[in-house]
This record gives C-alpha cells, sequence and structure tokens, in this order.
C-alpha cells in the first residue's frame, strides 16, 4: 500500500507580515487578459481626472508686509530662507517651513527695489529710491533657528549714498563685487563707498541686470529705452546692444548654459537669446496676456517661472513655446516678483497684495499612474484631460482677444504680401519680428 504526502511551505502562499491573506499570483501573459488594454486605458483616464481633483498647487501665504513686496532674493546657503522688500522700505527674512518671519533690516526711507545675496550668504545687498545702498550681516543658521530672533532688526554693516535712485541691484556669483542699476550701471566692491566703475551707453534709466552664472565679469541689463546690453568687467566700453520693439522689465540666465538668458517682456512674451548671436530669439515663449514683470530659472536649468500683470504665475520648459502650469489664486494680485527655492521645490512669489505665496513646482504622483499616463498620453480624452488648466473668466477672455488681434494681424500682412510685387515684402520669422537692430 502506497501513501503519497503532499506537503507545502505556509509562508509560500500568504504574503509577508500577515499570516491571515492569502497571496495573489499574477500570470501577465497577454493572452490570458484580453481586457488588459480597456482596464488599463480605464485607469489612465481615473489618474489623469484625480490629479486635476486632487491639485492643490497653493501652499501658504506669508503675511507681514504692509505695502506691495517689490522685489525677492535667495540665499545660497540656506534653503528654507528668502528675503522681501517693499514698497515702503521694509525688509524681511522669511523661514519657508514655518511661513514666519525670522529677521528684519530696517533702514530704507522709500521703496526697496532691489535684494541680492553674496556667494557665501553672509551679506545682503539692498537699494532703493532712497539714492542708497546697504550692506546688511545676514544671521547664521544658529540664530535663525532661535525663537527669540522671530522680530529682531539688524543694523546695516554700511550705507552707500549716491547721486540717483537705484532700480536693481545684484551680487558677483564668484567674488566681492555687485552691481547696481539706475542713471548708469555702477560697480560696487565692499570695501569702497564709491563705484570703482561706472558703465554708460545712452541716457535711459537701466531698470534690470544680471550677472552671468558661468563667468562673473559678464554682466546683462535692460534698460527703458528697450534695450538689452552686455557689459564686461574687464573692459571700458559695452560690448553688445540689443533694441527691441517693447521693454524689458528683467532677465535671467540659465545656470545649466550660461551663454543662454531669457528676457521677460511688456509685449507678454518671454525671449531667450544666446549672448553671441543675438539678431534672432532662440525661442518665443507665450501664454501671459499681459506685461511679464519677472522671471527665475530652476537651478536645474530645465525651466523658468514667470510672474505677470495679469495677476498669474506660469512655468515654461526652457525651450519649449507655452506655458506647463499656471498658477493663480482669487486673492493674488499683479506679480512684481518670482522665486525658485535653491532646491528647485517651490515657486514663491510677492504680489501687490502685500503676501508672498508658496506654491510646489511639482505633486508626487505614483509610479505606475505616471507610466498609464505616459503610455495613453496621445489619446484625445487624456490628451484633452492632461492639457487642460482652468484660467480665470478675465484671463480667458483676454487671451481669446489676444488671439483674435494676433490672426488679424496675421491675415492682413498675407493680403498684402498677396497683393504686391514679389519680394517686396518678405517673411519675416516670430523670432526676428520683435528685434529693431543690434549695436556693436
Amino acid at each position: 500500500m502506497k501513501v503519497k504526502c503532499i506537503s507545502r511551505a505556509e509562508e509560500d502562499f500568504t504574503r509577508e507580515r500577515s499570516q491571515d491573506l492569502q497571496r495573489v499570483f499574477h500570470n501577465f501573459n497577454p493572452i490570458l487578459r484580453p481586457l488588459e488594454r480597456a482596464v488599463e486605458y480605464q485607469r489612465a483616464v481615473n489618474a489623469v481626472k484625480l490629479d486635476k481633483i486632487f491639485a492643490r498647487p497653493f501652499i501658504g501665504a506669508m503675511d507681514g508686509h504692509i505695502d506691495a513686496v517689490s522685489c525677492m532674493a535667495k540665499n545660497p546657503n540656506h534653503l528654507k530662507g528668502i528675503f522681501s522688500g517693499s514698497m515702503d522700505g521694509d525688509i524681511r527674512l522669511w523661514d519657508i517651513a514655518t511661513r514666519r518671519t525670522i529677521c528684519r533690516f530696517p533702514g530704507h526711507q522709500g521703496a526697496v527695489r532691489g535684494l541680492s545675496a553674496s556667494t557665501d550668504g553672509r551679506v545682503l545687498v539692498s537699494c532703493g529710491t532712497d539714492c542708497t545702498v546697504r550692506l546688511w550681516n545676514v544671521p547664521d543658521s544658529s540664530v535663525i533657528n532661535m525663537d527669540e530672533s522671530s522680530d529682531g532688526t539688524t543694523e546695516p554693516l554700511a550705507i552707500y549714498v549716491w547721486k540717483n535712485a537705484f532700480w536693481a541691484v545684484d551680487h558677483q556669483w564668484d567674488g566681492d563685487q555687485f552691481a547696481t542699476a539706475g542713471a548708469q550701471v555702477d560697480i560696487w566692491d565692499h570695501n569702497r563707498s564709491e563705484p570703482i566703475r561706472s558703465f554708460e551707453w545712452g541716457k535711459d534709466t537701466v531698470i534690470s541686470l544680471r550677472f552671468n552664472p558661468g563667468e562673473p565679469n559678464i554682466l546683462a541689463t535692460s534698460s527703458s529705452d528697450r534695450s538689452i546690453t552686455l557689459y564686461d568687467l574687464r573692459l571700458s566700453t559695452p560690448v553688445r546692444k540689443l533694441i527691441m520693439k517693447t521693454k524689458t522689465n528683467a532677465l535671467c540666465w540659465n545656470p545649466m548654459e550660461p551663454m543662454n538668458f531669457t528676457a521677460a517682456n511688456e509685449d507678454c512674451n518671454c525671449y531667450s537669446y544666446d549672448a553671441r548671436k543675438l539678431e534672432e530669439a532662440k525661442n518665443v515663449h507665450k501664454d501671459h496676456v499681459s506685461a511679464v514683470m519677472d522671471i527665475d530659472y530652476s537651478p536645474t536649468g530645465r525651466e523658468f517661472v514667470t510672474g505677470s500683470y495679469d495677476r498669474t504665475i506660469r512655468i515654461f520648459p526652457y525651450n519649449g513655446g507655452h506655458s506647463r502650469e499656471i498658477y493663480h489664486t482669487k486673492r493674488m494680485q499683479r506679480v512684481f516678483c518670482v522665486k525658485f527655492t535653491c532646491d528647485a521645490t517651490y515657486v514663491v512669489s510677492g504680489s501687490d497684495d502685500t503676501n508672498l505665496r508658496i506654491v510646489p513646482r511639482e505633486r508626487k504622483k505614483h509610479e505606475y499612474n505616471e507610466a498609464l499616463k505616459k503610455r495613453y498620453g496621445n489619446l484625445p480624452e487624456i490628451k484633452r484631460i492632461n492639457r487642460h488648466r482652468h484660467l480665470p473668466k478675465a484671463i480667458y477672455k483676454a487671451r481669446s482677444l489676444r488671439l483674435t488681434i494676433t490672426n488679424a494681424a496675421k491675415k492682413k500682412d498675407d493680403r498684402r504680401r498677396d497683393h504686391s510685387a514679389p519680394g517686396s515684402m518678405p517673411i519675416q520669422s516670430q523670432r526676428k519680428k520683435r528685434i529693431i537692430k543690434e549695436v556693436e
């Protein structure tokens, strides 16, 4: 008589860390799953819809200023700290994690127009319409974490009084020099009470400037005469000048491609240029319906954020013509300044309603849902849901009106070209159309 015994280990048929649940075995053979594509398509649709339902771009507001926030600056040494200046002369250092004021820097008698921190994060430079430049000592991390210093104030290390009002300031990425914008471009040293060098090309006011992150001696500025000018501190004269049809409010260099910069223009667009080839823009970034007031690149260099007079914030790919994301709230007014945090996780904006707002750059998603959306992303329904962004009614109407005006102008040019002599009206690309001339 033969007796056959069947034995099996219990751990092979139960889930780990739980002895009461039966393990489920999956066979991924496509022959045994005839409805796989239909099921995954439905899951992809649900994943895209859930992103819209649970999207929470606005994190919080840092309330403390009593006037419009005019400028901001990042501290390279502290990820959670950011400086802000307002129209009433108040400068504050904020803790993004707790959303409270850590330190105040009083002293300016007019609007603060520019803020910039040194590379080591120890010195803050501020300038304003009261014709003064002030140097401040930034508290170190041990003082920043102390609760008793939350309402403390700091005295300036130095005060430089000059003849004209200042509109912007930027510190050299590697060195002890910083530049101010006003009636002219002035180069300052921490140990000198007067500018060590001044640059001037025309008599119009310089409204913004930025040092190149790769070459510390290269400086780019924009002026009220609609020009963008490149300076080299090693030379005695400016290098190149580009004149556009409308004014440039701000500009920013790409930290990963230091030869390229993007200009925020008054005509609702942003223009990316190669500093070595200014006769044509590399890319035109559209979507805003009012003047673009400020711009800042992500530390990764793959995208940049813009703040506009139309009360919205947009995130653009560095090589894309249209924004991939838009942020707006009902209480947010005209946005004057925007900044990426040093870890590229959050965007901080300062607007006319005296608040600083924090929004996340992107939301965490499950890898499976991301894979599904990538696989079925070209299908019409999923593409439509993923591309849709809710806009305020005023901006939606303004965008439609702007599109109508653009199409009408294009149709008018086409008709003129059809009824003109061949070659008398050549077709001009959008990247060259806004440039009037280049001066060397």
